[in-house]
């Protein structure tokens, strides 16, 4: 049974003739009455009753004649849909997002629905690694990945949308406290708390060429844990700093205060397949608009774990 022969029936049904069918189909009679016969030998029943001068349904051509029309609406649904795929206004696109994504991702989803009203967002949270190997091997569309480390985006494109400024937090009964910015050259004496190299290497690697190359090397602290716990060491313990970006507000912190890093930043960027971008991808690059403006150091996310 194919699809051409349920047109054929189904207009042959509306017309109540082969020959008028025949017309409006643009093509011979007799190519209409042989796929009806076709079409009645694989159902194993007659669709039409030809022994009066005029074509009529039968009873079974009756029944199936709305099966027939449901089934050609859902072909046709199909190829909408598939057009709609094409053109990147309908399907499904899968997003690997960063942790704690903040509003920043939902305002661009919301202008992704305006573009692509009838297009559907799927978001997975996955590491980073996972997150670029899930987009090379087409588990996903897109990714969002922050600070990415040279070498690390072969096979794809990257877009930067977002960049985050850099903060300290100090004890807030440091002199430094009273600085409403700081630089890391200001630091230089205070022991900084990181993460372990082998938990974070490019954040590590990178603040680490940040203080070298500002003449700065902190004596070291106890490593950086979770943000909560490491504010509430620097808040009650011995003198320390450490540093993290804001992703949804300042956490409370008795004892500790907030100062932002001159020059250093954290940027977030769009990974996807190398080549032109798919019409999904390309709404979603709209979406977040124009990207980050040129920064003088940029470092990754040193607080949400990977």
């Amino acid at each position: 049974m194919e699809l051409r022969q349920l047109r054929y029936f189904v207009v042959v049904a509306e017309e109540r003739g082969f020959g008028r069918a025949a017309e409006r189909l643009n093509i011979v009679q007799s190519a209409v009455s042989q796929q009806i016969r076709v079409l009645e030998r694989a159902l194993g029943v007659v669709l039409f009753d030809r022994s009066s001068r005029r074509v009529r349904l039968s009873a079974a051509g009756e029944r199936l004649l709305p099966e027939a029309r449901a089934v050609l609406a859902a072909a046709d649904r199909a190829r909408e849909v598939a057009a709609g795929i094409r053109a990147g206004t309908e399907g499904v696109l899968r997003l690997g997002t960063v942790q704690a994504p903040g509003d920043r991702i939902y305002r661009a989803l919301t202008a992704f629905a305006a573009l692509a009203p009838r297009m559907r967002v799927r978001l997975a949270k996955l590491p980073p690694a996972q997150r670029l190997a899930a987009v090379r091997a087409g588990g996903l569309d897109a990714v969002l990945v922050r600070a990415l480390p040279p070498g690390q985006a072969a096979g794809l494109d990257t877009v930067p949308v977002w960049t985050d400024p850099l903060k300290a937090a100090l004890p807030a009964v440091h002199p430094l406290a009273d600085e409403p910015q700081l630089r890391l050259e200001q630091l230089a004496a205070l022991p900084l708390r990181l993460a372990p190299h082998e938990h974070n290497p490019p954040f590590h690697a990178l603040i680490t060429h940040a203080l070298r190359a500002a003449g700065a090397e902190p004596p070291p602290a106890p490593p950086f844990t979770s943000l909560q716990a490491t504010l509430a060491e620097i808040g009650v313990g011995p003198p320390s700093w450490t540093v993290f970006y804001e992703v949804s507000g300042l956490p409370p912190a008795p004892g500790v205060v907030f100062r932002k890093l001159t020059g250093l930043t954290v940027t977030t960027s769009l990974a996807f397949p190398s080549g032109p971008p798919s019409p999904a991808v390309q709404h979603l690059l709209q979406a977040f608009g124009d990207g980050t403006t040129e920064q003088t150091q940029t470092v990754p996310d040193p607080v949400r774990a990977r």
